[in-house]
């Protein structure tokens, strides 16, 4: 397939480089622990050995006149020094916007959310890791839903901008309440408190079955019922009764989109507290029939197409980006950060082939420093256990230690540790290396493209 030299972001993507700032940005940690100590050259090798495969990961962001936009890189990106999940430029970074890592068995992927979401990175990341164990090993590998050959040409459907098929389509945003935030101390910048937390896959499946639910309704629900707990002992006057999560949703299975970039919406899931706490039976309750309501297809495409309304509308296309930043950035701390309390996402099971399972012995997935909410949480499962990381931006702990109580209450043992393993301290020292573009005009057309 023929690459583009620029193409334009994706809907769902806009908001990350507009709000933006020398304090937060959308970063989002993988990471791999392997069964021996990495080899930073033989990972190196494997990188750009399978970046061919992956052509949107040669993209950038950058500013135009009227929108953001993605221009296509020249020069190939490396392996970098390891380091915590913490902000970084991609123009110090050769201009990718991830960046690869490893320090002793482990391998980290951290992502700039503009270049793709949590499945497109994954993705990426396990490829990248089975190039290296064949590298290594000379293990033949069986590619498949998660690993990709990186001798297969790049399909056009991978490149693709999923919310196009929403153009004309009619839509509308829900009317949302403002949401209770959890008070604390707040870190200085570029601090990210973290806490792991392991259960065995086996026990939650168990206890979900019982309960008549899935694993991400009971885990989405234990959190809000725990997030109760938490507000029931906040001594605030004002303070909102509506707790609410906001949980990602992959739109690909649920639209057919085989797309390697950003193709994710999100869903509220809460619960009202204005007469009383709810039990924890009652909380499932909410959660499963505000799944089911909101996960349905026509939901998703009302607020989706709402979206991409806005941004094709010809008025909003013609204010130049400096005008439009600003606004979308209140906007989203308006409508956004204010309606939900905490960000829960759930990546699902990660099956990878036969033969990659004795070198990969566990995957992580954490999300970065937040804005306005306090703290998130990512979780993926694989090899039996299901892996949650908390991250959050306060000192105290107290969210995490009821949810873990509670959990432990349903009689599922969770294993901790502290920090969470991704984040365990490390110090590197990356050399800024410069992007290098295709093109020689002085002024690209892109550059006025809205």
């Amino acid at each position: 397939m023929t690459i583009p030299e620029w193409t334009r972001l994706e809907n769902s993507a806009i908001i990350y480089p507009s709000c933006q700032t020398r304090k937060y940005a959308a970063v989002y940690r993988m990471s791999l622990t392997l069964s021996s100590d990495v080899i930073p050259s033989r990972l190196d090798d494997a990188l750009k050995a399978v970046m061919h495969r992956f052509p949107s990961f040669r993209f950038t962001v950058r500013k135009g006149l009227f929108w953001w936009f993605l221009r296509r890189l020249e020069n190939d990106p490396a392996v970098s020094a390891p380091s915590g999940l913490e902000i970084f430029d991609p123009k110090d970074n050769a201009g990718y916007m991830f960046k690869l890592s490893c320090s002793g068995c482990r391998v980290n992927l951290d992502v700039f959310h503009a270049l793709t979401d949590g499945t497109g990175a994954m993705t990426f990341l396990l490829s990248v890791v089975a190039e290296y164990i064949r590298m290594t090993t000379g293990t033949s590998i069986s590619y498949g839903k998660w690993v990709y050959d990186p001798a297969e040409e790049p399909t056009e459907g991978e490149m693709e901008d999923g919310f196009d098929q929403f153009s004309g389509t009619k839509g509308s945003l829900d009317s949302e309440k403002s949401a209770y935030h959890v008070k604390g101390r707040a870190e200085r910048a570029g601090v990210l408190n973290s806490l792991g937390v392991s259960v065995p896959e086996d026990q939650l499946l168990s206890k979900a079955r019982e309960l008549g639910c899935t694993v991400t309704e009971l885990v989405s629900a234990l959190m809000l019922y725990s997030l109760q707990e938490v507000r029931a002992a906040d001594t605030s006057r004002r303070k909102s009764p509506h707790l609410r999560m906001e949980v990602p949703v992959n739109l690909r299975p649920i639209f057919g989109s085989k797309t390697l970039r950003n193709f994710s919406s999100y869903v509220y899931l809460g619960i009202d507290v204005t007469n009383g706490d709810l039990s924890l039976e009652d909380t499932l309750r909410e959660v499963k029939c505000q799944k089911n309501l909101y996960m349905q297809r026509g939901r998703l495409t009302k607020r989706i197409a709402a979206n991409v309304a806005l941004e094709d509308s010809l008025a909003i296309r013609c204010i130049p980006l400096f005008i439009k930043r600003p606004v979308i950035n209140i906007i989203n701390h308006l409508k956004g950060d204010n309606y939900s309390t905490y960000t829960f996402s759930n990546l699902g099971r990660i099956e990878l082939p036969e033969e990659m399972r004795e070198y990969v012995k566990d995957i992580h997935f954490i999300l970065g420093r937040t804005r306005q909410r306090f703290g998130s949480c990512a979780c993926v499962s694989y090899g039996g256990r299901l892996n949650l990381d908390f991250s959050r931006k306060i000192a105290g702990d107290e969210f995490e230690r009821v949810f873990v109580k509670n959990l432990r209450g349903l009689g599922i043992w969770a294993t901790v540790s502290v920090p969470s393993e991704p984040l365990r301290p490390e110090h590197g020292k990356n050399v800024p290396s410069k992007a290098v573009f295709s093109g020689k005009g002085l002024v690209p057309k892109f550059l006025l493209s809205f």
